[in-house]
């Protein structure tokens, strides 16, 4: 019996298709065999692909709305990754290359809104327990120190540095107004006593 899993937003209608997997155990309403997937953005033609595309999809958009969030905005996937996402001006630039042979790259343009869309519907996806498709996403990590450097004012980040030059400083300019201890002086000799007369024996 052929499954399917709808997610919704204003902007963005994805959509799962699949057979239960009961080798797996996984009941017959859960969806354990991805045969397919679709997603429609408002405007735009509709995407369709193969279970890799789909986690390649995850793979890139959800880490790049936690860096986002973050005020660490970055590209995310390479030039060998189905999907790219990236940075564009005001906006977002979702790159998909298809699997079939001389097929040019579609790129879209994403505005905040409907990115916050396709993020709904994607942690939808990942959070559904009907959805038994192993999709293989890496844990979140926390951001690099570099990542949140610029986070924080100028001063703030040089105010340490500066702070422990100052002292050093202060350090040493009082280590030269302090007089120098005089090296103490060697005790004077008691003078020896006289030698006593031996009496003859």
């Amino acid at each position: 019996m052929k499954l399917s899993a709808r997610y919704e937003q204003t902007s963005c209608r994805l959509v799962l298709e699949g057979f239960p997997d009961l080798s797996a155990g996984h009941g017959d309403q859960a969806i354990g065999i991805l045969t397919g997937w679709s997603l429609a953005l408002a405007g735009r033609p509709e995407l369709e692909g193969r279970r890799e595309h789909l986690v390649a999809l995850l793979q890139v958009v959800l880490p790049y709305a936690r860096h986002l969030l973050s005020g660490a905005p970055r590209a995310f996937g390479t030039d060998e990754t189905p999907v790219v996402i990236a940075p564009q001006g005001s906006g977002h630039e979702l790159l998909l290359r298809s699997s079939q042979p001389d097929t040019s790259p579609l790129t879209l343009q994403l505005d905040d809104a409907e990115l916050a869309d396709l993020v709904r519907c994607l942690d939808q996806l990942r959070l559904d327990a009907r959805v038994q498709v192993p999709l293989e996403l890496p844990a979140p990590q926390p951001l690099k120190r570099f990542e949140l450097r610029h986070r924080q004012p100028l001063r703030r980040r040089l105010a340490a540095p500066a702070t422990g030059v100052a002292v050093l400083a202060l350090g040493s300019v009082l280590a030269l107004l302090l007089p120098t201890p005089k090296p103490p002086t060697a005790p004077a000799a008691a003078p020896a006593a006289p030698a006593r007369p031996v009496a003859p024996g």
